[in-house]
């Protein structure tokens, strides 16, 4: 069966999909992708049909710190649905199924629909699915901050739901008819289907409340990695105790942060790794106890570290929660204030303000690195299960429809 995988994100929303498409692949499948060009060379390594859509997400340059104009934001919605829609729909071409993931996946569903095949929506994270028990997801980019202190969730996610139809409907609806389909009224469930899936690991991030018998939890879908690690970054393992990692990842912020951070750990006599990113953080100090890397594995890197600080992606939070490494968090968007509660919950880690002062950083940093935690980290990661992905992949082997319900938890803790 040839399925399309599609994705609109970062690194953190790609990868999953790539362990799904390997966990297909074993099983005699043939997906392919349709995601931003930045990903297509990597994805083709592994020997995968890769479709870029969209412009390049890293771009060179400080990030907008800067809402955009409303009028902007339209512009911007109809440029991006055109864009969708035409490399959705040529990369589609002879599928019998289209697995879709984030919330900018617009137009998946309605080129499913056109095809008359099924469609899958997969989210990474509890946070990005309705629910009276828990808070919508932030938008820090649209000027939003999170309220921790409110409770009031029906009503966040009725206002969730508006700026959804608000920014999307007009320029959707109009693709739609063009294709012969008819008019949504409610674009969040157009997009998120009535029944989603949830690729996250039920330790780390349980559905909230009573069991949702329209949520398929299949567990997260993390890419096996068996790369050696950099002969430079095993020397500075092998050479003294365990040092704590910084890095956060795609983000294109976070130096003022890295600084305060190696900063922090000399203080605690902790040597510190701090890895690029896109934000290009540099190693703010000597080389004797500072090595700056690139891209490695984070599987084999996060089992050597003392703690992993970063910025909260469900990606990276699963990776160190499965190699037992306490976290720290420095949440800046979307699902990650959701990620550092959840490591303050479970006791493997604690979250930071946006802004951390110094004095934070290095309070935060010495209650990460009590033995206490560390121990509790190990133990939640005896738990989690890093095979959701073949779960979701023998799902789809079986034929399963995606209008089937039934919360699937792999593990109960």
């Amino acid at each position: 069966m040839r399925i399309l995988l599609s994705t609109i994100g970062t690194r953190g929303d790609v990868q999953p999909m790539l362990a799904l498409a390997m966990a297909l692949r074993e099983r005699g499948h043939d997906p392919c992708f349709c995601v931003p060009p930045d990903f297509c060379e990597w994805i083709a390594a592994m020997g995968f049909r890769a479709y870029a859509v969209g412009p390049a997400l890293r771009q060179p340059g400080p990030a907008a710190s800067a809402a955009p104009a409303a009028t902007d934001m339209q512009g911007m919605a109809e440029r991006t649905l055109a864009a969708q829609f035409s490399a959705i729909s040529e990369a589609a071409r002879g599928c019998e199924l289209i697995v879709g993931a984030t919330a900018l996946q617009i137009a998946a569903p309605s080129i499913a629909e056109a095809m008359g095949v099924p469609y899958v929506f997969a989210a990474f994270c509890p946070a990005a699915l309705p629910s009276p028990c828990h808070a919508p997801p932030v938008y820090t980019s649209l000027g939003e901050r999170p309220d921790a202190a409110s409770t009031d969730y029906p009503e966040r996610w009725e206002r969730d739901a508006q700026r959804w139809n608000l920014a999307w409907r007009a320029p959707l609806n109009q693709h739609r008819a063009a294709l012969g389909l008819a008019a949504v009224d409610d674009v969040r469930s157009h997009v998120l289907t009535s029944f989603p899936w949830l690729a996250a690991d039920p330790v780390l991030a349980p559905w909230p409340g009573p069991a949702d018998p329209a949520v398929i939890q299949t567990g997260a879908w993390m890419l096996a990695d068996d790369r050696a690690l950099p002969d430079e970054v095993q020397r500075f393992l092998d050479a003294g105790e365990a040092p704590v990692y910084i890095g956060f990842g795609s983000a294109m912020s976070g130096q003022g942060a890295a600084a305060l951070l190696a900063a922090a750990a000399r203080a605690l006599g902790r040597r510190c790794i701090v890895s690029r990113g896109w934000a290009g953080l540099d190693r703010s100090g000597s080389a004797e106890d500072c090595l700056l890397i690139d891209e490695c594995n984070h599987q084999a890197l996060f089992r050597r570290v003392a703690a992993v600080v970063h910025h909260g992606g469900a990606g990276t939070t699963s990776t160190a929660a499965l190699a037992g490494a306490p976290q720290l968090i420095i949440p800046q968007q979307y699902d990650q204030f959701y990620w550092a509660r959840q490591v303050a919950e479970l006791r493997i880690g604690t979250g930071a303000p946006q802004e951390p002062h110094p004095e934070q950083v290095a309070e935060l940093l010495r209650h990460i690195l009590q033995p206490a935690m560390a121990q509790q980290a190990r133990e939640v990661a005896s738990h989690v299960d890093p095979d959701g992905a073949a779960v979701a992949a023998q799902l789809l082997s079986n034929g399963m429809p995606p209008n089937v319900g039934g919360l699937r938890v792999v593990h109960t803790f």
